[in-house]
């Protein structure tokens, strides 16, 4: 069976028609290593490579007596919000871990370690102490009233927390999980920071454990990422901190927690997908045997990837055009997510000499790896439109990104304050291209019949977001 048979029959042809040229991964990689940069918040280091940005929000955390700066812009506003932050992080780490050495051979592997640190150097200021995080800063009401640039706004910068009184198990466990991926990203360059991850890692995952709710009742401002429930968060900490510290205790927790079942995303906000994976690599590799409650796990996860290239029971939709199709808002986010999963599945299942069984049937790890290069291609421009949807890359890509500093003209050349609505007369508005580009950037993708309206106030297909971008790093580095 080829890796064509995988594909609906319309794909084909078009990819028959646009020729067999294929993308230049290792350009589109290096793009997306720029793109956390022109995310960045704080003080810009010396080696700051996306020069259109300057140094933002030096204040933050100073209504708390706390230093909160630094760490991510999350997408085309001036929040830092910490739930998909940490999830961002934990994707690149993981992406680091399985491609290091693809990442190292595109002399790239140091600029991931940066986009990496970037966000763990925040995580540690916002982990105050074992039972305190701070998980925002800025308001999202507020940011959204005014259109700014980051190196002069003028909106509040509150910080926000959840302590022992005001739980968040959901925000506690993903940044848990980002210190332990990150811990062993750094494992082997800088053991002493490696096992300062760790450390916060272990403290966290027992905080969440302990004291449990959800982190938008006790942050009531983080309602544009509210959690629909922490149980997955606890599940994927655990996975990873078995990962990175082979202690039992938390085999224990994930023996006696609820397996998720088959899931329909794998996102910022359902991460049991990705706990499902991991433990089925742990059974691959012999650590876990291949019975009870392991092995709902490992049948969870492949179903979900039989799903996602389209040989289960509950194939995720595809556009006319090929590309998978989850929701109108920000569809490519869980396309990238899922594809580090299938890639990452796809070697270990050729480590252990292994193919996936599907309902409509077997996979091998090299279809598996067609597929993903197949999603790939169509958002780095092999699509109807012939539009790549990472920003710099390609001869088309989208020009009016909704995106904040994207969108003004560089304070570099421009020292003029733009006010808050002023912002929004003058920059927003405007119809013509926006005079920086976010190198790496994904937008949020065409909609169900394969169109995009580039157009700024289209925030549902014209934003981008770190959570778009951070899986796509270690898919790039294995296809380049």
């Amino acid at each position: 069976m080829s890796p064509k048979t995988l594909l609906p029959l319309g794909f084909s042809l078009l990819l028959l028609l646009q020729g067999a040229a294929s993308s230049n991964y290792g350009a589109a990689l290096t793009k997306s290593l720029l793109y956390f940069e022109a995310q960045r918040s704080g003080k810009l280091p010396p080696n700051q490579r996306v020069l259109w940005r300057g140094d933002s929000a030096l204040q933050d955390g100073n209504d708390a007596g706390v230093d909160l700066v630094g760490g991510y812009y999350d997408a085309g506003d001036n929040v830092k919000f910490g739930f998909p932050h940490a999830f961002t992080v934990t994707l690149l780490s993981w992406g680091v871990i399985e491609y290091g050495q693809q990442l190292a051979a595109k002399k790239e592997l140091g600029h991931a370690m940066e986009a990496i640190k970037w966000g763990t150097d925040y995580f540690i200021k916002a982990h105050t102490q074992p039972n305190v995080l701070y998980g925002q800063v800025g308001d999202g009401d507020a940011d959204h009233a005014c259109w700014e640039r980051p190196e002069d706004m003028t909106t509040p910068r509150t910080s926000y927390k959840i302590d022992g009184q005001h739980p968040g198990s959901d925000l506690a466990g993903e940044t848990a999980a980002a210190f332990a991926a990150a811990s062993m990203a750094f494992s082997k360059s800088d053991p002493s920071y490696s096992s300062q991850l760790l450390s916060h890692g272990k403290q966290l995952f027992d905080f969440a454990k302990t004291h449990q709710g959800l982190y938008q009742n006790s942050i009531p401002q983080a309602k544009f990422y509210a959690s629909s429930g922490f149980e997955d968060e606890l599940v994927w900490a655990a996975a990873w901190l078995y990962r990175a510290t082979n202690d039992q205790t938390y085999v224990n927790y994930l023996g006696s927690a609820n397996t998720g079942g088959t899931r329909s995303e794998f996102s910022w906000d359902d991460k049991y997908t990705g706990a499902q994976v991991l433990v089925a690599k742990f059974i691959m590799e012999g650590r876990l045997p291949s019975t009870d409650n392991w092995v709902n796990y490992k049948s969870h996860a492949e179903q979900f990837i039989c799903n996602t290239v389209q040989k289960g029971y509950n194939n995720v939709k595809m556009t006319r055009g090929g590309a998978l199709w989850w929701l109108s808002w920000n569809n490519v986010q869980y396309t990238t997510s899922a594809l580090l999963l299938t890639i990452s599945y796809a070697d270990w299942l050729n480590a252990a000499r292994s193919n996936l069984n599907c309902p409509n049937g077997q996979v091998s790890p090299d279809q598996l790896i067609a597929f993903a290069r197949l999603q790939v291609d169509y958002i780095l421009g092999r699509n109807p439109r012939g539009m790549s949807y990472m920003l710099g890359y390609g001869a088309r890509f989208p020009q009016q990104l909704h995106h904040r500093g994207s969108s003004i003209v560089s304070i570099k050349k421009d020292k003029r304050l733009v006010t808050c609505t002023g912002g929004y007369t003058e920059w927003f508005n405007r119809q013509a291209p926006n005079p920086n580009i976010v190198y790496g950037a994904i937008a949020g993708g065409p909609d169900q019949y394969d169109n995009y309206n580039d157009s700024r106030p289209n925030y549902e297909q014209a934003e981008s977001a770190t959570v778009n971008t951070a899986p796509f790093v270690g898919v790039l580095a294995r296809l380049a």
